[in-house]
């Protein structure tokens, strides 16, 4: 059974929130450390009372409900997602996954342009919450690796209807999507899904013997190699609490709006070069906030932190757009010969909130001939 959803905060939750913002204790700052150790002091003050007095959650959740919104059970978890169809003839079924720390706000100023576009191929979006996401919580139980999560997509595009989809994702949306089409290849036309030359090293980081294939003398082994040891050393904390104790690290993120705060706007800082409507972004934490979900978004880490199936490899035809890209990213995606390969010059991990008319371009270019 497919349900109807609107998104309906109470006021008395925004009245917290707004509470515990004026009322929170800060912690003191050393001089001239910058961003080296974390949010610096000055810049999360000021973008908690811009959260607390000049942000309009009213006006993001009308937005929000703007779009048709659903959910539904699959496999015991509660599913949410957005379903905007578009009133082309030729539209196609787009399946795209956010990642880790975003959520389908992510997509605001992307499902635009790939519904109603101005020329070229038109899309029905289908925008799932990642399972300890958003509202798509409570989370029921273990397990809820990218696979799985896979498994209950192709099960959601079923129940819609969809015989034949594409799918497209970025950081844990690219995986999941990568899933969806080996698994279903017979139903998947196309996986596209975007990267850039951080990411690429960090997850380049967990496959084993990466760095051994790697000649430390050559300058674009030796860049790939520099910033995987920088993710190491200095980048992965985040990863390494989360895959290991997202119990503890949730009783904070659930508690303190500060530390959820901090928690995604960090990332939003070091993993963006354009930039990005503050708005939205706060859209993403407020929805972290509202529904708990730090802490359950932090549980699916660990479950895939420790799990062995990554289901199949795709078949289909893949598309990859790098943005911020430079020449190590050809030596770290495992991309066939044949696949459909853009580059941008700006932009990294976001590029549904940095660029989104670019990356709407491409997957117009990428999905349009496939069928």
């Amino acid at each position: 059974m497919i349900d109807n959803f609107r998104i309906q905060i109470a006021k008395t939750d925004l009245d917290y929130l707004h509470d515990r913002l004026a009322n929170a204790r800060w912690p003191g700052e050393l001089p001239g450390v910058g961003w080296t150790r974390g949010v610096p002091l000055d810049h999360l003050r000021e973008l908690a009372e811009y959260w607390r007095t000049d942000y309009d959650w009213r006006a993001q959740e009308a937005t929000l409900n703007s779009y048709p919104q659903f959910t539904t059970e699959i496999d015991g978890q509660r599913i949410h997602f957005l379903h905007v169809r578009s009133d082309r003839a030729d539209a196609k079924p787009l399946l795209i996954t956010h990642g880790f720390p975003s959520s389908v706000a992510e997509f605001l100023h992307l499902i635009e342009p790939l519904v109603n576009p101005a020329e070229g191929q038109a899309f029905h979006v289908i925008a799932p919450s990642l399972p300890g996401y958003a509202f798509s919580t409570p989370l029921a139980d273990t397990g809820w690796t990218m696979a799985r999560t896979a498994r209950a997509w192709i099960e959601l595009m079923r129940r819609l209807g969809y015989d034949r989809y594409g799918v497209h994702g970025g950081d844990i949306g690219a995986g999941v999507s990568g899933v969806v089409a080996g698994l279903d290849g017979e139903h998947v036309t196309g996986v596209h899904v975007v990267t850039d030359p951080l990411t690429a090293a960090n997850t380049a980081t967990f496959l084993p013997g990466m760095a051994d294939r790697l000649d430390g003398n050559d300058p674009v082994d030796k860049l790939i190699l520099d910033r995987m040891n920088e993710f190491s050393r200095d980048g992965s904390g985040y990863l390494a609490i989360q895959n290991s104790r997202p119990q503890t690290i949730g009783y904070g993120l659930v508690d303190s709006p500060l530390l959820q705060l901090a928690w995604i706007a960090e990332k939003f800082e070091e993993w963006t070069d354009l930039p990005i409507d503050r708005d939205q972004l706060l859209t993403t934490v407020s929805l972290y906030w509202f529904t708990g979900s730090g802490a359950t978004a932090a549980h699916t880490l660990y479950e895939q932190a420790h799990s062995t199936d990554w289901g199949a490899p795709p078949a289909v035809p893949q598309g990859f757009a790098v943005f911020g890209a430079d020449e190590t990213v050809r030596k770290l995606v495992p991309a066939p010969p044949d696949a459909h390969w853009t580059e941008f010059e700006r932009g990294k991990h976001f590029p549904a909130m940095e660029a989104p008319a670019q990356l709407a371009a491409d997957l117009r270019a990428f999905f349009a001939p496939l069928h």
